[in-house]
């Protein structure tokens, strides 16, 4: 255990040692942002009077030139004076730039097509947040069922995190919702049940997953946002009355051979939950990850990505195999919700798409169990 965590010190040390490295390198001046600030994104569109602004926009800044200085946003060009003070400061310091500085030669006029694919780009370095053990809690990202946490932080590690559906779980799967407390790696929190998504859900409910009121422990292991164990119990019991609800007669399906039931998981009583998780950043994506995961004795391994971009459409992407379970059939979430769509301030903040569920249907055959609208808010930067 002591070679991994002395591992794990090494790479996360490495990583946030890059940009100390690049600092001795001669200064860039003519270099295209990357996309992983929003806030400056849109302070530069918005000095433009460009609307909506776009925070995953190619921005190139060309100060090659001291007497014509220029700042180029999706292809049209402007002067870099156009932009204030503290914009253009923030420009020259910041810290995410790609060098466009190649001389141009008849080889290079078909090169760079290939390098605008950005194939180099496809799998990258997260940032330094994502790989914090104390801060990688601190997620914009509010989706309406399942995923990744809301979190937001009072002062640096200490702050709360909110939640619809469990992490792993889809559209129209179950009535959980969470909030939680964190410090110094640490979550505790109270999770529950709210029904407003399956109560107009008429089929396919064999293989939902229903919780009551209960809490949770949970911890992040330190020298990297790697590994995260926890208890989690419940503290109320189904009455007759919710097993009614959420058990009834046409919820529970027998398979043709007459071997197995298939009912709605009533989760009740104490678990040991845990997640190994490698933060990565896809398709320039702000915020990804790959993970295996034991929650309320089911098991997962899975992918989800937020603000990824190909061919110029910024999207979100997420995948969930539920592969054992004592309780219920193996089932796979897929989703993909699509940004800038809508306009104004919804142009960078909203996305929304298709989320589908595949799994043993009624008919005992596989096939789609739920398939649904689902969409997140963003608030705030992901920076």
């Amino acid at each position: 255990m002591g070679i991994k965590h002395f591992s794990f010190s090494v790479i996360v040390t490495f990583l946030l040692c890059i940009p100390l490295f690049a600092q001795e390198e001669e200064p860039i001046r003519y270099y295209q942002l990357e996309p992983l600030d929003d806030s400056l994104f849109i302070k530069i569109q918005e000095e433009l009077f460009i609307d909506p602004p776009d925070p995953k926009a190619e921005i190139i800044a060309d100060l090659r030139d001291l007497s014509n200085q220029t700042i180029s946003v999706k292809g049209a060009l402007y002067p870099f004076l156009a932009l204030s003070e503290e914009t253009r400061s923030r420009i020259i310091t910041y810290p995410f730039k790609i060098s466009l500085e190649e001389s141009i030669t008849y080889t290079s006029l078909f090169t760079r097509v290939i390098n605008k694919l950005r194939f180099d780009k496809i799998i990258n370095t997260p940032t330094a947040l994502q790989i914090s053990s104390t801060l990688g809690y601190i997620n914009p990202f509010l989706q309406f069922m399942g995923g990744e946490r809301f979190g937001f932080a009072l002062k640096n590690d200490v702050g709360f995190s909110f939640g619809i559906g469990t992490p792993y779980s889809g559209v129209l799967e179950t009535n959980f919702y969470e909030l939680n407390f964190h410090i110094l790696g640490l979550r505790a929190g109270l999770f529950s049940n709210d029904d407003t998504f399956i109560e107009h859900k008429f089929s396919n409910n064999h293989n939902n997953i229903y919780f009551k009121l209960g809490y949770q422990i949970n911890y992040v292991v330190p020298f990297g946002n790697f590994f995260e164990f926890g208890y989690m119990s419940t503290i109320e019991e189904f009455g007759r009355t919710k097993v009614e609800k959420y058990r009834p007669p046409e919820s529970i399906v027998i398979s043709k051979d007459g071997s197995k039931i298939y009912d709605p998981y009533l989760v009740d009583g104490t678990f040991f939950n845990w997640e190994f998780r490698y933060p990565i950043k896809v398709l320039e994506g702000t915020r990804g990850k790959i993970y295996v995961a034991k929650y309320v004795n089911e098991y997962h391994i899975g992918f989800t990505g937020r603000e990824m971009s190909l061919a110029g459409s910024v999207f979100d992407f997420r995948f969930d195999a539920m592969v054992s379970s004592k309780e219920r059939e193996p089932q796979y979430v897929i989703e993909a919700l699509v940004q800038k769509i809508f306009g104004s301030w919804a142009f960078s903040a909203v996305a929304i798409g298709p989320s589908v569920i595949l799994t043993k249907t009624d008919k005992d055959k596989f096939g789609i169990t739920s398939i649904f609208v689902n969409a997140r808010l963003k608030a705030g930067t992901s920076f």
